[in-house]
């Protein structure tokens, strides 16, 4: 059952990156959308989720909330050394967008999804009632997720065709995810602590990146009201699973 489920979000993820391929000649609309997208995600979804799961103190602070910074202080270094890497070089790329990290996120997008389908599949094996609330929160929420990969992808400056490899990836993850509960039990805390940690990346990459290039040329009321909509959609999303 889990794995049919699964297949919802394989569609609804390539629902979301048809969407975003689709209006890029509203591109800050679309990099305002996926921002607040991202922001919804993190602080009304994946943070929860990860102090449920490996919230137990480290010196006083919760593990998940230390994987959170160091996901975050993870995104910053690796793209300044890419930065500076590319610059001793003497590449130009676009104002300066390093195609290896929109990759880099895009691939914990997908590693993300993975997860989501493991969350499914366990949540089918604890009962019924589980497993429909989490396929609910898996199938819409992908949608967003299916938009943010291929827009993070093509952000960077990224071939078309990668990313729609990429985004088709993500759209299989779920699957995999969910099939794989049928052979192998993940541990909770092991899950929690990636959510905290990929937390810390997805805001990085929608704080300082993201929504600064989305008002940089355009920063219109638009642009503002799609990125506290992205936000206001993942709570309704959040809101419903519940």
């Amino acid at each position: 059952m889990a794995v049919i489920v699964a297949l919802g979000a394989f569609l609804m993820t390539l629902a979301g990156g048809w969407t975003a391929q689709r209006v890029t000649d509203r591109r800050h609309l679309v990099l305002g959308l996926a921002g607040g997208l991202m922001l919804g995600v993190v602080g009304l979804d994946l943070l929860p989720e990860a102090l449920g799961a490996a919230g137990r103190p480290v010196f006083g602070v919760p593990l998940a909330l230390l994987l959170f910074v160091a996901g975050f202080l993870a995104a910053h270094c690796v793209e300044r050394l890419l930065a500076l890497r590319q610059a001793a070089h003497g590449a130009e790329n676009g104002g300066g967008r390093v195609p290896q990290v929109g990759l880099t996120a895009a691939a914990a997008m997908v590693v993300h999804s993975l997860a989501d389908g493991i969350a499914l599949g366990a949540a089918f094996q604890v009962g019924g009632g589980m497993g429909v609330a989490v396929a609910l929160a898996v199938i819409t929420h992908d949608f967003a997720d299916g938009f943010n990969t291929y827009t993070l992808t093509r952000v960077y400056g990224n071939a078309r065709r990668k990313a729609l490899l990429m985004l088709f990836a993500d759209a299989l993850a779920p699957v995999v995810g969910a099939a794989s509960t049928l052979l192998v039990t993940f541990p909770e805390g092991l899950l929690g602590g990636y959510l905290g940690f990929f937390g810390g990346v997805l805001l990085y990459l929608a704080a300082a990146e993201i929504l600064p290039e989305a008002h940089h040329r355009h920063p219109a009321l638009s642009t503002l009201l799609c990125t506290v909509g992205g936000v206001a959609g993942i709570w309704l999303v959040v809101g419903v699973a519940e």
